[in-house]
């Protein structure tokens, strides 16, 4: 594994690097708290080198003992400095007390969270660390509240007190920090669900740990980033023509939807896909190629119009605009995929309004061929009510937001995202790929982490442009868990490049193209 990569660990994997350092490695627990405190007082002053006065909260574990050594290490600088105790004071043979009684004789004042508080314009959350599982207490909570009141900067020490270091859930309140600096390695509470909210400017500082502590422990996710992923796009011959690059089929377009299956087509052509075709409803065609030229639209009636499409592709899109007709909750099986034989009738014989079945006949189809897909949107909720034995393979790639997801999985993912996204790849194999806040990719064997991406993301046609850019990476060569890596990146940094111009609110779908077609030629900024 490439060296440079960013690990992402859970909470517990996290305690068993402290404890193989302190432990096998012999570094003193008070030391690493020394150098989290410095970290911590670093990250502050470089924020404001004249912090006014600063109260640091602090609990009852040992993130209050990081708290105690911040107070004493701003005491002896000079800087006006309080701590505010909730919980009992730690027993003196222990880290923390060793950390309190350094704060003490620092000269620091030792108040109650509500007096520390008065007149502050910075405060150190040092009050509930990684060990949180359940809902905050109610005295952290009156606590947590009184600090989001109050008007200040807020560092967190480690991860925001309320925040599961592990899910990224808020565990009933939740200290909303400017700025956090965590140690050792970076939980994915942090990176993902509701931590991005809450995290405020992320440093990272691994106290010095040494090296080869981090070998006995394989992280549980890595981050994905733009330089190490862009090289696996390979090189053009200058003697290539457009059928090395690859022929993206997308299906989809229903009656009123030809807008998805246009962005996601418009996508798979600014990727850099050699052809782009599209098997669409009949009243979408017209609009398609008004809008892109040079898409091949083609109206689809029959599932022999369909195959011929198939066959001339090298990967397939479905999902964009493909419709969602109620179906009950209907195990479609044997009789829907394999063993009904429609000859070339039209599409829509079975459904009483015709129109409505259109969409599921065209996906019976598309999952018929061994090519590798990309399947979203009306897609997955398709998936969702086939028979287990019909909805699983290892050449596709399944591109759900939580929404679509807690269908395939008939669960809430959002409490668990990456225990979700795990269960996802294992039942329907392939990869997939759990949009939201700190975008989620379970391959064969590993997870990944999108760190890219922000809130003016939410809104129509974002999961019509991703899965049109993945589908012209596969056309391109990449495998399945390149692309989706490779397009997850594209897509949400290219997001972010246009709302560092103009703002979250009112950004567009269709304006990522020409900053994707950017991005994938090497040109970051």
């Amino acid at each position: 594994m490439n060296k440079t990569v960013t690990s992402i660990y859970l909470a517990q994997q996290v305690r068993e690097l402290d404890r193989i350092t302190i432990e096998e490695k012999g570094i003193p627990g008070i030391q690493l708290m020394r150098i989290a405190a410095q970290a911590c007082v670093d990250v502050l002053l470089g924020h404001a080198s004249a912090p006014g006065k600063v109260s640091v909260l602090c609990g009852s574990g040992n993130n209050a003992g990081d708290g105690f050594i911040i107070a004493g290490l701003l005491a002896n600088r000079g800087i006006e400095v309080t701590v505010g105790l909730v919980g009992k004071v730690p027993s003196a043979e222990t880290d923390a007390g060793k950390a309190y009684g350094y704060c003490r004789e620092a000269g620091v004042e030792i108040l109650t969270a509500e007096l520390s508080l008065q007149d502050s314009a910075f405060v150190v959350d040092a009050l509930l660390g990684t060990g949180l599982m359940g809902p905050v207490r109610p005295e952290y909570q009156q606590v947590i509240s009184a600090v989001n009141l109050h008007d200040c900067k807020v560092l967190a020490v480690d991860l925001p007190s309320g925040l599961c270091a592990d899910t990224g859930n808020i565990l009933g309140a939740c200290i909303k920090a400017d700025m956090t600096v965590t140690f050792i390695g970076r939980k994915l509470g942090l990176l993902t669900n509701d931590g991005p909210e809450v995290v405020g400017e992320l440093n990272f500082a691994d106290l010095s740990v040494p090296a080869s502590v981090f070998d006995s422990i394989e992280p549980s996710v890595r981050m994905l980033s733009y330089e190490d992923r862009i090289r696996k796009l390979p090189l053009r011959n200058r003697n290539a023509h457009k059928m090395n690059h690859g022929h993206v089929l997308v299906v989809g377009g229903d009656q009123g939807m030809a807008g998805a299956v246009a962005m996601a087509a418009e996508a798979a052509l600014y990727s850099g896909a050699g052809l782009v075709s599209v098997a669409t409803h009949p009243t979408s065609v017209n609009s398609l190629v008004a809008r892109r030229p040079e898409v091949m639209a083609q109206s689809v009636t029959t599932p022999d119009e369909l195959k011929a499409l198939i066959n001339r592709a090298t990967v397939v899109v479905v999902g964009p605009g493909l419709g969602n007709e109620s179906l009950g909750n209907e195990s479609l099986g044997n009789e829907s995929l394999v063993n009904e034989s429609l000859g070339n009738e039209s599409f829509g014989h079975k459904s009483p309004d015709g129109a409505r079945a259109w969409g599921s006949e065209l996906l019976d189809i598309v999952l018929e061929s061994e090519l590798p897909m990309i399947i979203d949107a009306d897609g997955l909720n398709r998936l969702s009510r086939l028979s287990p034995e019909y909805t699983r393979r290892d050449n596709w790639i399944l591109t759900p937001h939580p929404g679509e997801a807690r269908s395939l999985l008939g669960k809430n993912v959002q409490v668990d995202r990456l225990a979700s996204v795990k269960q996802l790849q294992q039942k329907y194999g392939g990869v997939c790929l759990l949009k939201g806040a700190g975008t989620l990719i379970a391959g064969h064997h590993e997870v990944w982490l999108c760190p890219y991406g922000n809130p003016g993301m939410s809104v129509a046609g974002m999961g019509d442009v991703l899965s049109g850019i993945i589908g012209g990476l596969v056309a391109q060569g990449l495998d399945t868990n390149d692309a989706a890596c490779l397009g997850a990146i594209v897509h949400s940094l290219a997001a972010d490049n246009i709302t560092a111009r103009q703002g979250e609110r009112g950004l567009l779908a269709t304006q990522l193209l020409p900053e994707i077609r950017k991005l994938l030629n090497g040109m970051p900024g």
